[in-house]
C-alpha cells in the first residue's frame, strides 16, 4: 500500500532575500541640490559651436593687457590640434567667446578642455592666484546660414552690446574689438583700412575655417558684417 505523501505550501514572501529593500532604490535629491545629468551636445565636421566661457571674480577683468597675452597663449596651444579649431573669438569683462568647429563630439569637448586648463593656467599666473578660474561655461551648435552670421556677429560686436567700445579711449579709437579676432576677420561689410592699433599690436590667432558654414554659407544667404552693428541677444 503506497502511503499519499503530504503536498508542502511554497511559502512565497520574501522576507529574507530579494524583494525590496530598506534604503533600497534611487535616492531622493538632497534640498538646494538637484541632481543635474548633463550630456554633451552632438556636433559634426560640418557645424560650428558657440562658447561662451564666464571666469570667477577673483581673476579679475579680462580686457587687459596681462589677461590678454595670457588668453592669447592659450589660443595658441589649441591650434595644432587637427580636429579641433578655434574660428573666431573675442574677451569680453569677464567672459570668452569662441566660435569652434570641430570633428565630433569628442573632439569638441577635449578641445575646450584644453583651452580652459590652458586658459586657467596662465591667468592664475598673471594675477598670482591659485585655484578655479572658470565659473561655467555654455555650448551652442550652429547649425545653419543664418545662425553661423548671428553667432559671428555676436561673438566680434559683442564688445559693442556690453558698451566696452565706449570705455576707453583706445576702444573709442578702433572701429573693431583689439580684444577680438575681429582685426583679422575678412568678412566686414564696411571695415576701415585703418584700424587704429598700436604697432606692437599682436591679433587673437584663430585657424581658418573648413565648414561650408563658416566658409562659404553665411556670406552666400546673407549679407556682410557691419563694424558698428549691435548684436541682439544670443540665440
Amino acid at each position: 500500500m503506497v502511503r499519499a505523501t503530504r503536498q508542502l505550501d511554497l511559502d512565497l514572501r520574501m522576507d529574507k532575500r530579494g524583494g525590496k529593500r530598506p534604503g533600497a532604490g534611487r535616492k531622493p535629491a538632497r534640498p538646494g541640490r538637484p541632481i543635474v545629468h548633463a550630456r554633451r551636445p552632438d556636433v559634426t565636421r560640418h557645424e560650428a559651436v558657440h562658447v561662451s566661457l564666464r571666469v570667477c571674480k577673483q581673476v579679475g577683468r579680462l580686457r587687459r593687457s596681462a589677461a590678454y597675452a595670457a588668453i592669447r597663449a592659450a589660443v595658441a596651444v589649441c591650434m595644432g590640434r587637427p580636429d579641433f579649431r578655434i574660428v573666431q573669438s573675442s574677451i569680453q569683462g569677464n567672459h570668452i567667446h569662441l566660435i569652434v568647429e570641430a570633428d565630433d563630439k569628442g573632439a569638441l569637448a577635449n578641445g575646450v578642455r584644453a583651452f580652459m586648463i590652458s586658459a586657467a593656467q596662465r591667468l592664475n599666473r598673471a594675477v598670482g592666484r591659485r585655484g578655479p578660474v572658470f565659473e561655467r561655461y555654455h555650448m551652442t551648435i550652429v547649425r545653419t546660414p543664418r545662425q553661423a552670421r548671428h553667432a559671428i556677429a555676436y561673438v566680434l560686436n559683442n564688445w559693442r552690446r556690453h558698451r566696452e567700445d565706449l570705455a576707453g579711449v583706445r576702444q573709442r579709437r578702433a572701429p573693431v574689438d583689439p580684444y577680438s579676432s575681429g582685426p583679422s576677420f575678412d568678412g566686414w561689410r564696411d571695415r576701415p583700412a585703418e584700424l587704429g592699433l598700436r604697432p606692437s599690436y599682436k591679433p587673437l590667432l584663430v585657424a581658418g575655417a573648413r565648414s561650408w558654414l563658416l566658409t562659404v554659407g553665411w556670406r552666400t544667404h546673407h549679407r556682410l558684417i557691419g563694424v558698428d552693428e549691435v548684436p541682439g541677444p544670443a540665440s
